[in-house]
């Protein structure tokens, strides 16, 4: 069971979007083509303990021996659209034309991060969400090629670590996320991991300072 939140707001706007990820609440669309998003508050949340991701050893095989490259923030266009599109479980999206905007300007502003797997000049896997404080918001994830979404999250797990995060939300908890290590916790449990995520300034770009790049 969720419950759903509709505070009073002048306007939706993308600092609406980041108070409301600091206050434990997320947007959703019913479909791409309703320009509306209701506020979601799930009463169990799913979220990823960092030190608790689960690697197999025929994933560590492919993370070392597959010829994809891994990117940061590199498209976030083509990122959200083929979360959208692709390699989804459900028949319609709730990344609706708002959220591609709204995010699209939290992207430039440096609070929202894609991870992207390619293979050559195709991207094959990748995610989004939203960095605040100590917390990353997982938005959306997509794979058309084995281990792909699988290689994308391994590298989100290892760059927050090198970065001091605390908390990576997942929103929801599915079967493909706890095979990979992700738990079920209460709303008051999570409120209180997000407030303490909230007291750390994470570093999203530590992790290539480590790497020795730009």
């Amino acid at each position: 069971m969720m419950t759903t939140h509709n505070p009073f707001i002048p306007e939706l706007n993308a600092d609406l979007i980041l108070r409301a990820y600091q206050a434990g609440i997320f947007p959703m669309a019913d479909s791409a083509d309703d320009p509306d998003i209701f506020w979601v508050s799930p009463e169990h949340r799913g979220i990823i303990p960092l030190d608790g991701l689960h690697v197999s050893k025929s994933l560590r095989k492919a993370i070392r021996t597959t010829a994809f490259e891994t990117r940061v923030d590199s498209d976030f266009e083509l990122t959200i659209e083929n979360c959208a599109t692709k390699g989804t479980e459900r028949e319609t999206t709730w990344i609706n034309s708002t959220i591609r905007r709204l995010y699209g300007e939290l992207f430039e502003r440096g609070y929202c991060h894609t991870v992207e797997v390619w293979d050559g000049a195709e991207m094959v896997g990748g995610l989004y969400g939203i960095a605040i404080g100590g917390a990353f918001f997982g938005e959306s994830m997509f794979h058309t090629r084995t281990n792909a979404s699988k290689i994308a999250l391994v590298h989100l797990v290892d760059r927050l670590n090198a970065g001091n995060f605390r908390l990576l939300d997942t929103q929801f908890l599915t079967d493909h996320l706890e095979s990979l290590g992700a738990i079920e916790i209460p709303r008051s449990e999570y409120e209180l991991r997000l407030a303490k995520a909230m007291e750390v300034r994470g570093d999203f770009g530590a992790w290539d300072h480590i790497a020795g790049r730009n």
